[in-house]
């Protein structure tokens, strides 16, 4: 009987595609680990953004384990991608009511700012979906203009998880850039100790320091922001600059297709595959970030 209970409810993962599945380009997309580099630069959208700078302060979020805390945040949120539906939920939950007590006055500009609230929320969720649409669009290249509107739509249900209305979202891809570059007309961005702070990490990263062998996603993470956002950070762009992302991410998308899973895609992603093949994930299988990444950050 307990043996049967155990097949039975081994059966019902395997069948259990999460709330969206292989099939989805949430799914397709998200699982490149090249795509999930633009995690960086949304880091950076977010980081100019003086409210969200002053939430992020509040709980140590660039100051202290930067990297260790940026992985913890992806792997929470990746599985609201890859998780089954249960592990997607308590995700949601353990992220809604992490956010419930982020709130309070930002000193830089007197005004008042909440982690629930729904015009931050939608900065930081247009930030991250146009940084992995445009890292697709850089290192890997399948999409056309249907399957990233499919994208944008399977990531309003993911942002309906979190608590942001789908009223809130614009419903095409398109105008998701138009209201970021209206946002980024607006104003409200500049530079504060903490987005000071994240565009220094960068910037030790695009340099080479650090102890990172390659250069790669920090020059990348600087280099595709918004241009007022680059200028914003101090970030010289030139031609020699614009011809070395082209090239990069025509190595990166030439090369991606010779590395074997474990290199090529994340973590989550993995270990969802192996779920659904109805075996354990091994736990070097469950990170998001390269393993150099993390112990690097421990050594900072």
């Amino acid at each position: 009987m307990f043996r049967q209970h155990q097949v039975d409810r081994q059966a019902r993962l395997v069948r259990d595609v999460g709330f969206f599945g292989p099939d989805s380009e949430l799914w397709r997309v998200l699982r490149e680990r090249s795509v999930v580099m633009g995690g960086m630069r949304a880091l950076l959208m977010h980081a100019a953004h003086p409210l969200i700078a002053a939430a992020a302060a509040q709980t140590g979020m660039y100051e202290h384990d930067t990297w260790g805390r940026h992985e913890r945040t992806l792997r929470l949120t990746f599985t609201l991608v890859f998780g089954t539906r249960q592990e997607a939920t308590t995700a949601a939950r353990q992220i809604n009511a992490a956010h419930r007590s982020v709130h309070g006055v930002d000193r830089c500009t007197g005004l008042a700012y909440s982690a629930r609230d729904p015009e931050l929320l939608l900065w930081v969720h247009a930030s991250l979906i146009s940084s992995f649409l445009l890292f697709e669009r850089l290192t890997v290249g399948r999409l056309g203009d249907g399957g990233r509107q499919q994208f944008h739509e399977e990531a309003i249900t993911m942002a309906t998880l979190l608590g942001l209305p789908a009223s809130r979202i614009p419903p095409a891809v398109g105008d998701l850039d138009a209201w970021i570059d209206a946002r980024i007309d607006g104003g409200i961005f500049r530079l504060t100790a903490s987005s000071h702070l994240v565009s220094s990490i960068m910037r030790d990263k695009a340099n080479g320091t650090a102890g990172f062998k390659s250069h790669a996603a920090g020059f990348l993470a600087l280099h595709t922001l918004p241009s007022a956002l680059r200028d914003l950070y101090g970030i010289d762009h030139n031609p020699s600059d614009q011809r070395k992302l082209k090239m990069l991410g025509a190595a990166i998308r030439a090369g991606r297709l010779l590395l074997p899973p474990n290199a090529r895609f994340i973590g989550p992603a993995i270990a969802a595959s192996a779920r659904m093949r109805g075996e354990e994930a091994r736990v070097s299988e469950t990170s998001v970030l390269p393993r150099r990444w993390r112990m690097e950050s421990d050594a900072e």
